[in-house]
């Protein structure tokens, strides 16, 4: 049975006015790229969370998505953004863990090139659904183990986790375009932080950055 079309515009708490007090917040938040507020507020966050959410879309909070999975928060996909492409024109970016499709569309309007993989089968095939109005030329969806990443579309200038792993995944290490960045939120004992990884001529730079809580990264296809 096909989904019924969301109304993309939004009316009420989904509306284009709501997305443009989401990006304002963001912007108090600290969030300063321009680049990166313009695509916050071109995607309508509701087209992608079950319809009885749709009226807290646009708040700050990761919201449930099914398959035990979750979409993030808007000041982290912002945050995530902002620090890969920071000083730099962006060219192509692999993300990691499609979800909903959500990351995937606000990055599309960042990047000409976006490859996206998911593990998950039905959640990637609810995510094509959520992002075909969208119309998004630009982007590309795979199923498959992110922790092998996607040789075949490789180097990447940017990669971005939106799992948390417990240890850097050495494929996606390897598809780091030199200069490229990779943003990822790490396990550190009980808890989580964002770590940003860069690719010298020497080897990787790597920095730790905010506290953050995602869902676990697994291995496999499902």
């Amino acid at each position: 049975m096909a989904r019924p079309v969301k109304n993309t515009a939004g009316i009420g708490m989904t509306s284009q006015r709501t997305r443009a007090r989401m990006v304002e917040r963001l912007r108090a938040s600290g969030i300063a790229d321009e680049r990166v507020l313009g695509a916050m507020g071109a995607v309508p966050r509701h087209l992608f969370v079950e319809e009885a959410l749709a009226s807290r879309a646009y708040e700050d909070t990761a919201l449930p998505i099914g398959f035990a999975q979750t979409i993030s928060r808007p000041f982290v996909v912002a945050r995530m953004i902002e620090l890969v492409i920071a000083g730099r024109p962006p060219k192509n970016v692999l993300e990691v863990g499609t979800g909903c499709g959500y990351q995937a569309a606000v990055l599309a309007h960042v990047f000409p090139e976006v490859y996206s993989i998911e593990r998950l089968k039905a959640l990637l095939e609810r995510a094509r659904a959520n992002l075909l109005g969208l119309r998004l030329g630009n982007l590309r969806l795979a199923h498959g183990d992110g922790y092998a990443g996607l040789e075949k579309a490789a180097p990447f200038q940017c990669i971005i986790v939106a799992a948390a792993a417990r240890q850097l995944p050495q494929a996606l290490l390897r598809q780091l375009a030199p200069g490229g960045r990779m943003i990822l939120p790490l396990h550190e004992g009980a808890g989580q932080r964002l770590v940003l990884i860069e690719r010298s001529g020497r080897g990787f730079i790597e920095s730790e950055l905010d506290p953050v809580r995602f869902v676990p990264m697994e291995m496999g296809k499902a």
